[in-house]
């Protein structure tokens, strides 16, 4: 039996989150085919299997935090499906799912009226494990949620009586009200009763809460925004740049482009060729502090040039780079660009996606931020903000004209950057993008 463990995924990573199951129990795997998916917190990672057989046991479940070094699962090695039809029968896959609560004994289930805390959850009161609850993950909790079943009710099938998916599949859904309103005698003083917990129901469910435990990918975007902004003297500077030559060069050459090079001429890669050729005029804007010996400090210069893009998806905001953006021509960017984007949002970026960065661009305006100041991304010492395009009134050769506008900002370590080159900086790439035949001739 081949014990498949959870690779090492980078130097400084202890931990990863199981992501998708590609294989279900019993299911036959093939050397080299991918059994589960792992999200760190820095990048998603394909687990394959290095034999071939039958996987006999899956030791964690989708949502579940799993040490370096833990075993995930087990095959069989050299099993064959005819093998693992005739087996099972006398050794089921999958564990049978926990007991559903008899319907006719509605008392044992029902939470005692001295213990209102422990009410089960409604169709508008999410469940949530507490600290001495059951062991669960955040698929059976998001199940729990959506039938309206209380997760603490229930018995596990799981290792060490983890409550499964189907676990909560299984059991019956609870009556939106609590047992005791519905079983309580009739009196005179019922319906008083009925109609004052009402309210109180009503309330309870609009107050629900829902403790979900950070991921990895949060936990490391929110210790390095901390990091960033105790240690660095940051600081941010202000301009707006016109978009009018850019937006007309685009729409001249957009049909020429997509026939030749199959994808639309964007904003970013005219961006980053423009911030390319500043960091080549500014180069500490380019550079990073080396302060490990803090009585020492180093200032390291670049000479490489790898862009990081700001990508939204599902699982956060994540910065892979364009690696040596300078050697690179519209085409090429804008590709990278895209496949960076859309690899993100598929979960399938690896780690060296993300290294080696030496400036970022991040790009609110897609979401509508008119003005931000962005936090920098250590230990890169300065950080590009793009905002949304507005038409706005400005004075052009003595008129008042309207133009699509933009606001920048630029976030820079005062410890690197004085403020002369970074509002410089800033100027130098309002230029080279009001005038963008300048980057084509480098002047």
């Amino acid at each position: 039996m081949f014990e498949l463990k959870v690779p090492t995924i980078g130097e400084s990573i202890t931990s990863a989150i199981v992501g998708t199951w590609q294989k279900a129990v019993g299911e036959v795997v093939a050397e080299g085919e991918t059994v589960v998916a792992l999200d760190s917190d820095k990048a998603s990672l394909d687990v394959p299997s290095p034999v071939s057989g039958v996987l006999r046991e899956r030791l964690a479940v989708e949502g579940d935090e799993v040490a370096i070094g833990a075993v995930l699962a087990r095959i069989e090695v050299g099993a064959t499906a005819e093998a693992t039809a005739e087996a099972a029968p006398a050794s089921p896959a999958v564990a049978p799912p926990a007991a559903a609560p008899s319907p006719a004994a509605p008392s044992q289930a029902a939470p005692s009226p001295a213990a209102p805390a422990a009410a089960p959850a409604g169709p508008g009161r999410p469940a949530t494990p507490s600290a001495n609850g059951p062991q669960t993950g955040p698929a059976a909790r998001r199940v729990a949620a959506e039938k309206g079943v209380d997760i603490h009710e229930l018995s596990g099938s799981g290792a060490r009586g983890r409550v499964l998916s189907r676990d909560v599949a299984a059991a019956p859904a609870e009556p939106p009200l609590s047992p005791w309103l519905s079983a309580a005698p009739a009196s005179a003083s019922a319906p008083a009763s009925a109609s004052a917990s009402a309210p109180a129901s009503a309330e309870r469910a609009e107050r629900a809460e829902e403790r979900v435990p950070l991921t990895p990918l949060r936990r490391t975007i929110a210790r390095r925004l901390v990091h960033a902004q105790q240690t660095a003297a940051m600081l941010t500077t202000f301009n707006e740049v016109d978009l009018h030559n850019v937006m007309a060069l685009r729409k001249r050459y957009q049909d020429a482009y997509v026939k030749r090079y199959g994808l639309k001429l964007g904003f970013m890669s005219f961006f980053i060729k423009a911030a390319i050729e500043a960091l080549k005029a500014f180069p500490a804007v380019n550079a990073e502090l080396d302060d490990s010996d803090s009585d020492r400090p180093v200032l390291v210069y670049k000479r490489y040039y790898n862009v990081g893009v700001a990508v939204s998806t599902d699982r956060g905001l994540m910065v892979p780079v364009v690696k040596d953006a300078d050697r690179l021509s519209f085409a090429e960017t804008e590709l990278a660009i895209g496949e960076l984007a859309a690899r993100g949002r598929d979960g399938k970026l690896k780690l060296e996606d993300f290294q080696d960065g030496t400036f970022t661009i991040s790009n609110g305006g897609v979401f509508g931020s008119l003005l931000s100041t962005p936090i920098l991304n250590p230990p890169q010492v300065a950080i590009l903000g793009m905002h949304t395009i507005q038409e706005r009134p400005v004075g052009v050769d003595g008129q008042v004209v309207l133009r699509p506008m933009m606001y920048l900002a630029l976030s820079y370590d005062h410890r690197v950057i004085d403020g002369r080159e970074a509002v410089s900086f800033l100027v130098r790439i309002k230029e080279l993008v009001e005038a963008p035949e300048r980057i084509l001739i480098e002047v």
